[in-house]
């Protein structure tokens, strides 16, 4: 253990300041920060009833599916609609997509099966997106 100290020391203190220097590597040139993302726009005042219909929608999307529905498909295409739409951002178009799988996934715990109260809630559910659809083209159509 001696002989490797002393051997140690010995290369130390032979290198030259110069010598010392020109071994050691510039430090790396540091990378210039990521820009800031572009700050995200307010939402529009129809946020909240725009992610109240596409939660309609989901819900649509999964008991018109589990009811063997003719137009259970269309529910998606309407969502991937409104996606193109009213997804002007990432965060937009994520806040639609969760609302959307929020009101899928919500029904998809309570309805296993269609009956009765499968058919019934999607017929309210109809009911309150047309009606939430025909305010939010009223007032902020164009």
């Amino acid at each position: 253990m001696r002989g490797v100290a002393l051997c140690l020391l010995a290369l130390l203190t032979a290198a030259s300041p110069g010598t010392v220097q020109a071994q050691q590597r510039p430090p790396a040139a540091a990378k210039p920060p990521e820009p800031a993302p572009a700050p995200e726009p307010p939402p529009p005042p129809y946020e909240p009833q725009l992610l109240k219909l596409a939660e309609i929608m989901g819900s649509l999307a999964y008991l018109r599916t589990l009811c063997a529905g003719k137009e259970a498909q269309d529910w998606r295409d309407r969502m991937s609609a409104l996606i193109e739409a009213e997804g002007r951002t990432p965060l937009r178009r994520e806040r639609l997509t969760s609302a959307y799988n929020r009101g899928f996934r919500a029904y998809s715990l309570t309805h296993r099966a269609c009956g009765e109260g499968s058919q019934e809630a999607s017929t309210r559910l109809a009911v309150e997106g047309e009606r939430l659809a025909r305010v939010l083209a009223g007032r902020y159509g164009g």
